[in-house]
């Protein structure tokens, strides 16, 4: 075992041999969305993304069901068919699946996927001096929870449903295909280094990798620093918002996820006197196939950056890495 369960990370990740692991994730959920074929598409798109997350290539899933008995199939089969549109974009199979009766309707993915030994990309490894990217913008959370309501304007739900239909699949080839380092795993397994990449393509030192999910922005950030023993600075201005999330919030369309994220690590957090309100409740906002947060090292930062953006991916800079004080994480405005 390679990557386990001991430091929250995203996947599992088990060896096979000297040139292959295992990268196995799980996910499902009640729908968040009124349209069964986008509700599945963002269901395939988030599960995905845990192997994305670690720097490796979906190959196949199982999806898990679970329906009404007297459920209208049409809508089974719409949810079906949103995800595996997800599920052929990113050229993963799915290869079978289990289902159940129960009166609330759940779906989701089993995804196992692969990646060389030497460029795992775990959420420990952030390194004193790294500047913090992301690739989406945040709250996913608070539109859900004012599209249950009905009361999302349509554009913020355009928005929302955008992000969360949009695989992370872009980004993490940027980041895994030029990515030219070995990394301690390899070391510490006694394994040969990747092979080298092109001299014509540009390299950089990604050092950790993460995606923003169901712990928001803080919660997950929280993870990759003590994972890595070190500190995060976030700067709160820098943090790309969707349209709406901010007047979600200012109406209280907040999810119950919210609250609880801030309850529990909002204790390791330092804010700058300006850093307003709802920005602060914001960065604890769960996310549905959320971006990736990705700790790279100075000197390369603005070359990735320039890359991701390069194929399609609006990713931009929000933070940096410092040495392990209190508070864990300080946000600034």
């Amino acid at each position: 075992m390679l990557v386990g369960f001991d430091h929250a990370d995203d996947a599992g990740v088990y060896l096979l041999t000297p040139e292959t692991a295992l990268v196995q994730t799980v996910d499902f959920f009640t729908p968040i969305v009124d349209d069964p074929y986008t509700f599945g598409q963002i269901a395939a798109t988030n599960a995905l993304s845990d192997v994305y997350a670690m720097g490796g290539k979906p190959l196949t899933s199982l999806a898990l069901v679970c329906f009404p008995e007297k459920g209208d199939l049409e809508i089974l089969e719409r949810i079906l068919a949103g995800g595996l549109s997800k599920m052929i974009e990113a050229g993963c199979t799915v290869i079978g699946g289990h289902s159940i009766r129960d009166e609330e309707t759940k779906f989701g993915y089993s995804v196992t996927g692969v990646v060389h030994p030497s460029r795992v990309l775990a959420n420990q490894g952030a390194r004193v001096g790294d500047r913090l990217l992301f690739t989406k913008a945040l709250g996913t959370g608070v539109i859900s929870t004012a599209i249950k309501k009905g009361v999302a304007e349509p554009a913020w739900i355009d928005a929302a449903v955008k992000s969360m239909t949009t695989l992370n699949k872009a980004a993490a080839e940027v980041v895994a295909n030029k990515h030219a380092g070995t990394g301690d795993l390899t070391r510490a397994a006694g394994l040969r280094s990747a092979p080298p990449t092109r001299k014509s393509a540009p390299t950089w030192s990604v050092h950790a990798l993460t995606d923003i999910t169901g712990f928001g922005m803080i919660g997950h950030a929280r993870e990759m620093a003590l994972a890595s023993d070190v500190s995060l600075v976030v700067h709160s201005a820098s943090v790309p918002v969707l349209e709406g999330a901010l007047d979600c919030i200012h109406t209280g369309y907040i999810p119950g996820g919210l609250i609880a994220n801030r309850e529990f690590a909002e204790c390791v957090v330092g804010y700058d006197a300006p850093v307003p309100d709802d920005i602060r409740a914001l960065l604890f906002d769960p996310q549905t196939a959320g971006g990736l947060l990705i700790s790279v090292s100075p000197e390369d930062a603005g070359a990735l950056t320039g890359a991701l953006q390069e194929a399609g991916v609006p990713a931009v800079e929000i933070g940096e890495v410092i040495g392990r004080t209190k508070p864990l994480i300080r946000v600034t405005a």
